[in-house]
């Protein structure tokens, strides 16, 4: 019930108490670019506080975006420290790798010697199956952290036929299945033609490494799709903007950067994985085939 100012002096009071009793805070901050959005109060309260020679706490930031720390405003940044630490995504042999470890049965087990062999041999059997390569890549398309892949394998299990008690191809299917039952798939169930358009341009963009694009960029990109298949599909501009602002409304897409400009010329950034976009694409009948083959080439070049 307190305002923002009551938390932050409570928060440094705390900090500084913390300090003389010799105790140290960590702060992780999760999405850390989200919180170098707007004024910053909080990134600026808490690294301010850090300044004191009383307080021990240390911040840490976790973001897929490289660029989080350019993000902070001039009074922010100078407070930072400017470590970074980068970590590239598991490959996905590690990951298989890791999932083999994780849901093969040790010899040693107290369960029975002939069960254990034929469990081990069925999961061994999965994994050389060029169905469970497709899973996989599906998985970690969106997603290649181990938490998630953690959550994929215990719906994994939960899926195991009870009778046999043995693993499948299909638990495997069904629990991808289960993990993609997301808002963001409800959302594009039902977009128009003209916002699935603008979902796949904006994913060109993406493919073809533009580091920054706004909405008069994305329709650039539509014109020139436009007049490399000489579609019919040819919207006005001010059609176009309302379905962008739709697309902005569901949360499939977001501006990447806040500050105050013109929403055409603002920086935006896809919400939904090529996955989830090709989903959609298939789930939607009335789809043009040449959606479908743009995406498809820019997933396979």
């Amino acid at each position: 019930m307190a305002s923002s100012d009551d938390n932050t002096e409570f928060m440094i009071d705390m900090l500084r108490e913390c300090g003389l009793a010799h105790k140290t805070i960590i702060f992780v901050l999760e999405e850390f670019d989200l919180f170098a959005q707007g004024k910053q109060r909080l990134l600026y309260s808490l690294l301010d506080a850090m300044q004191s020679l009383t307080s021990q706490a240390i911040v840490i930031g976790v973001s897929c975006r490289l660029d989080a720390d350019q993000l902070l405003e001039k009074r922010v940044r100078s407070r930072f420290s400017h470590r970074k630490l980068i970590f590239l995504p598991s490959s996905v042999d590690s990951l298989q790798r890791l999932m083999e470890h994780l849901l093969m049965l040790p010899e040693d087990s107290h369960l029975p010697t002939k069960y254990v062999m034929e469990y081990n041999a069925r999961v061994t059997s999965i994994f050389s199956d060029k169905k469970f390569k497709g899973i996989l890549n599906s998985l970690t398309d969106s997603d290649a952290t181990t938490s998630h892949i953690l959550r994929f394998l215990f719906r994994v299990v939960s899926y195991m036929d009870m009778d046999s008690g043995l693993l499948s191809m299909q638990s495997f299917m069904n629990a991808l299945s289960s993990m993609r039952r997301q808002p963001k798939m409800d959302s594009l169930q039902d977009l128009s033609i003209l916002e699935l358009y603008i979902l796949v341009c904006m994913h060109r963009l993406e493919d073809k490494e533009h580091s920054s694009y706004n909405f008069t960029t994305i329709m650039k990109e539509y014109k020139s799709v436009q007049d490399a298949y000489r579609t019919s599909d040819n919207y006005s501009h001010t059609v176009c903007f309302r379905a962008f602002e739709h697309l902005l409304d569901r949360e499939l897409i977001s501006f990447a950067d806040k500050k105050g400009k013109a929403l055409e010329y603002r920086p935006v950034k896809l919400l939904i994985s090529s996955h989830e976009l090709a989903q959609s694409l298939k789930l939607n009948t009335t789809c043009p085939a040449v959606l479908q083959k743009l995406l498809d080439r820019e997933r396979y070049m």
